[in-house]
């Protein structure tokens, strides 16, 4: 026999190749167990396990090497599965004699799908990054067309496959190249993904929500273990440096990723943590590629509003040594980022009543309109009608500019001692720098007994002001220089084993650290009193504006200067995980067992600088750094004066050098121990296959609170624990219909300001404890149940519904409590002066009135439905076989919980030929609760729920070299938060835009 033509025969090799592969269906379920090994003997068994004749190149394979393959797959997906990253390919020619290919035998790896006439053999198949592979045919020789499947087309198609094979809910986003995601932004990718919504800032993805729950209880890992990220944020989106939960995407740089899969129903071996969901982020293995690849890209974006010109990089090289034994691999990616937000907010609306602070009674303003509330009263007594009529509270033009500088490097080592062992070392490396001048021009409407209504305009609601003159009102210009920096360092190693034929052993141990730090100078420029006017008459969201007549509005003279705030922030997230799995395999089942600890711990701390007395702003001030203010908004922006921060530093009247603020400090700790088993099984019910998975899996928490009061460090130690049993099915009905039932227990743990015991208030006269957080609180818990419909109807295609129902036994609340002050507060309590003995308080003998976070059993459900439909019209004649769409929709039924848009949809519309390729997404969300009750008097305060549209678009060269362009946001969304009033009204809070963005670009790859 040739030996560069090995003809591997399985045990029925009596009848002629073309007979046999004539009654061969090549999506009849087999079950395989063929270890990781030598392509050469892998394919052997795999011949033999399915029954049929294969030819194999055998000088090209035996260098080769392929992946495990366990489990009942069909012919063609089990060649998929096997022969994942090693650059082969199970072909078909017309006769039905089934070969191995490699990339070297294609035309060219930028080909695109073609339907094969055979059509039980047309089935996706999967490569390394670097072109996707294929169930192809040699089409001169035997006159049968290619399928090959690459770019976003490919991409979808592996994330059909992986969700395909899964016994649980699951979704993927799979890189489209080496180094390239579908997205610039992982969150903005994920969005695309049926139950997600993200919340951006400053144009960007940050967080996402999934099925209805806000972004603390979807859990994140990368590479295995759960990790932290935060960093600081825009005036938008909150001032305050991350230290809860939420994962924030936007620290890292897409092109650092190969794979995301969003694991919605959990099994006994996902690590607990997500009622929501988890999210799992991986990046490339040398082992994925075959041999030495290499890709860079080049980009240059730009902004409209900003007009700034962006970079953008990213590198990737990998390669195998030692005949495949060792890999190495590294990626870098850099980006910068000017974004330039700006707009119009009120900081909401509120009634004169609503503050307990009405107008002068000497006031007679000339009304236009009509009020609808006759009889306005305070605290039981009669006042003017215009004191229950909504105004804003500080009318003012906002400016963000904010210089982003992001950085990504990731290393993978891996090492194959042998056919049964391998070992990988992954460090990922991301740094995010923000450095930013926030400028706001308000006009002080909060002292309402401080100013004087001339003239109101009733809105035709009979409910608000809608323009008004006021006397005595002062201006205050706000100026704040921030400078931020998050830094991500993760280092995991880990190890697969097989300890013999049916025993395999994975292990791993990993560290992740975030640090965030913030520094923020603040002041205030504060003016004399005089006129000021608004009108929202043409425009609810932006009115116009004007001063009384002859103050110079611009003038430094008339400003005075005050230090808001000279304070600096840095939270520390650390979390140390190690674990090891067991798992026994035989034809149709598997038993998987393992523990896993974990220990987290968040450790916050505030800086202060000095603050010095008033002083005059001349000399210190300058105009507002754009002559274009208010540019692309549907209204007019005033430009204003700002703080002349290079004026300020140089003449020292501050400095940033900070004091430690103990009694602002806190660490919160968490050291869990999980230990697991998991039963899987297959079973044939007639002609379906069923897919089972049972599992349980029970963890001790240990909640460890440290703070310092009064000087005493005080640390509060709890424990408890949760059993969280769990079941999936996944029943193949026909080879095109797959339906799936999932139940288990999930939990998540507290946020961490629940648990922050930081900067308690003790009232010893009122014998009250407020500010105080429950290091004692036990998880929320939730019964979840998901059930769903896929129908695979044709080539790369999906129709689908997914129902989800999850009831949340154990949450939060703030309630009331009267008991003793736990012991570890005491010494604390003793040594403050202002507590004394003649109060009667003494905290170990009598009772104080407690308002904390507390458990709360009355339980509560979300539910709702997911509708995907997903279809390449490859059937179809001409140029419209080269079209496809991808589209979902989700209706969630939560009440009032925050963050939840009650319906969101999603559609990518795309077309993609052998060269060229281009594709528009529009994601859309309901508006959606930001509070309720919200402050100032409001029933509720909402988000505006944008509409994104981005398009992505390629052109390849050659098979090396591409051209992209890319527009992200094309319609300049607005970002917009607004106040319900009495619970029937719309008015604005904020609202701003930051502009389109575009990105040509270059990239190279071998």
């Amino acid at each position: 026999m040739n030996k560069n033509n090995i003809v591997m025969v399985a045990l029925l090799t009596t009848c002629s190749c073309q007979v046999q592969a004539e009654n061969t269906n090549l999506a009849q379920l087999i079950p395989f167990n063929i270890s990781e090994n030598k392509a050469d003997i892998a394919l052997t068994e795999f011949a033999q396990q399915s029954n049929l004749t294969i030819i194999v190149p055998y000088d090209k394979v035996v260098a080769v090497r392929t992946r495990e393959l366990v489990g009942t797959y069909s012919v063609v997906d089990g060649a998929i599965t096997l022969l994942e990253g090693s650059g082969l390919y199970l072909a078909v020619n017309n006769n039905g004699q089934l070969s191995i290919r490699t990339n070297n035998d294609l035309e060219g790896k930028h080909s695109m799908l073609h339907k094969n006439k055979l059509s039980t053999a047309v089935v996706l198949a999967i490569s390394s990054l670097a072109a996707a592979q294929t169930i192809a045919q040699d089409s001169q020789a035997n006159d049968v067309e290619e399928l090959i499947v690459t770019g976003f087309r490919g991409s979808l198609l592996k994330s059909l496959d992986q969700k395909r094979s899964a016994v649980n809910a699951k979704e993927s986003i799979m890189a489209e190249d080496i180094g390239k995601f579908p997205d610039l932004n992982i969150a903005e990718s994920i969005q695309r993904i049926p139950g997600v919504a993200i919340s951006r800032e400053g144009g960007e993805g940050r967080n996402i929500t999934l099925r209805g729950f806000s972004p603390s209880f979807t859990r994140t890992t990368l590479n295995g273990m759960e990790v932290p990220a935060g960093s600081d944020g825009l005036d938008s989106g909150g001032v305050t440096i991350n230290a809860s939960r939420a994962f924030d995407f936007h620290v890292f740089a897409s092109e650092l990723f190969n794979r995301v899969d969003i694991q919605k129903s959990t099994t006994a071996s996902m690590e607990e943590g997500g009622i929501a969901g988890t999210v799992d982020l991986y990046s490339a293995k040398p082992f994925d590629f075959d041999g030495f690849k290499v890709a860079a890209s080049l980009q240059n974006g730009y902004n409209d509003l900003s007009e700034k010109n962006d970079p953008r990089l990213a590198f990737m090289m990998s390669n195998t040594f030692a005949d495949d034994t060792l890999g190495a691999l590294v990626s870098v990616a850099y980006s910068d980022r000017t974004v330039r937000q700006e707009g119009f907010g009120t900081v909401r609306w509120t009634t004169p009543v609503a503050t307990n602070n009405v107008y002068p009674t000497s006031a007679n303003p000339v009304i236009n309109g009509n009020i609808a509330e006759n009889d306005c009263q305070l605290n039981g007594s009669a006042v003017a009608a215009t004191n229950c009529l909504w105004a804003p509270r500080l009318p003012r033009a906002d400016y963000f500019g904010n210089d982003q500088e992001r950085l990504g490097v990731t290393t993978s080592f891996q090492y194959r001692p042998s056919d049964t062992a391998k070992v990988t070392l992954d460090v990922l490396h991301s740094e995010l720098n923000n450095n930013r001048v926030n400028y706001n021009s308000m006009e002080w409407f909060l002292t309402h007994n401080e100013i004087t209504p001339l003239e109101i305009t009733v809105h035709p609601d009979g409910k608000r002001i809608m323009a008004g003159t006021y006397d005595d009102v002062e201006s205050w210009i706000e100026s704040r220089d921030q400078t931020s920096k998050s830094v991500f360092d993760q280092y995991v190693l880990s190890g697969e084993f097989d300890l013999s034929d049916s025993l395999k052993l994975n292990a791993m141990v990993g560290k992740a650290t975030n640090e965030a730090d913030r520094e923020e100078v603040r002041f205030y420029y504060i003016s004399d009193s005089h006129q000021y006017s608004f009108d929202f008459t043409d425009n609810m969201d932006i009115p116009k504006v004007s001063w009384g007549e002859g103050y110079d509005y611009y003038d430094s003279d008339n400003y005075q200067v005050t230090t808001a705030n000279n304070r600096s922030n840095f939270v520390k997230k650390d979390n140390l995980t190690s674990k090891i799995d067991l798992t026994f395999t035989q034809d149709r089942y598997s038993i998987e067992t393992g523990i896993a600890y974990n220990d987290r711990k968040v450790e916050s701390r505030e800086g202060n600088g000095n603050y010095p007395t008033a002083f005059s702003a001349v000399g210190y001030t300058k105009m507002l750094p754009v002559s274009d203010f208010g540019k692309g908004l549907d209204g007019d922006l005033v430009p204003f004066l700002v703080a002349d921060f290079d004026a300020i530093y140089r003449d020292n009247r501050i400095s940033k050098d900070y004091t430690d603020n103990q009694s602002a400090a806190w660490i919160v700790g968490e050291e869990t121990l999980a230990a697991f088993v998991e039963l899987n099984n297959e079973f044939d019910v007639g002609s379906m296959l069923l897919k089972t998975n049972f599992g349980v899996r029970a963890v001790n928490t240990d909640v460890t609170s440290q703070a310092w009061i009064n000087g005493s460090a005080v640390e509060l130690d709890r424990s408890y624990k949760n059993f969280l049993p769990s079941m999936n099915f996944s029943l193949d009905v026909t080879e095109d219909v797959v339906t799936r039932l999932s139940y288990g227990k999930t939990m998540t743990r507290p946020d961490l300001g629940s648990l922050n015991i930081a900067a308690p208030s003790f009232g010893y006269t009122t014998r009250t404890v407020s500010n105080l957080g429950n290091p004692g609180l036990n998880p929320f818990e939730s019964n979840d149940i998901d059930l769903s419909a896929e129908w695979y109807f044709a080539d790369e295609s999906l129709l689908a519904v997914n129902y989800f129902f999850k009831n949340v036994t154990t949450s939060l609340k703030t309630d009331i409590v009267e008991k003793l002050i736990d012991p570890e507060y005491y010494d604390a309590i003793l040594s403050d002066p202002q507590y004394d003995e003649a109060y009667n308080a003494d905290p170990r003998t009598v009772p104080y009135t407690h308002y904390i976070p507390v458990n709360d059993n009355a339980g509560y459900d979300v539910k709702g439905y997911e509708l995907i439909y997903q279809q390449t019209f490859s059937s179809l004649p001409g140029l419209l076989s080269n079209l496809g769409v991808v589209s979902n929709y989700t209706h969630v039924n939560a009440g009032d919980m925050l963050g939840v848009s009650e319906n969101s949809y999603n559609m990518t519309v795309f077309y993609e030929v052998d060269n060229y390729g281009v594709r528009v997404s529009a994601n859309k969300r309901d508006d959606y609760l930001l509070s309720k009750p919200s402050d100032n008097g409001h029933a509720s305060e909402m988000k505006y729920g944008p509409t994104h549209i981005d398009l992505s678009s390629f052109y390849h060269f050659n098979d090396n070299l591409t051209f992209t362009f890319e527009a992200i946001n094309l319609t300049d969304e607005v970002e917009r938060i607004y106040g319900t009033g009495d619970g029937t009204m719309d008015m604005t809070r904020e609202i701003n835009h930051t502009g389109r963005q575009f990105l040509v670009g270059v990239r190279y790859s071998l």
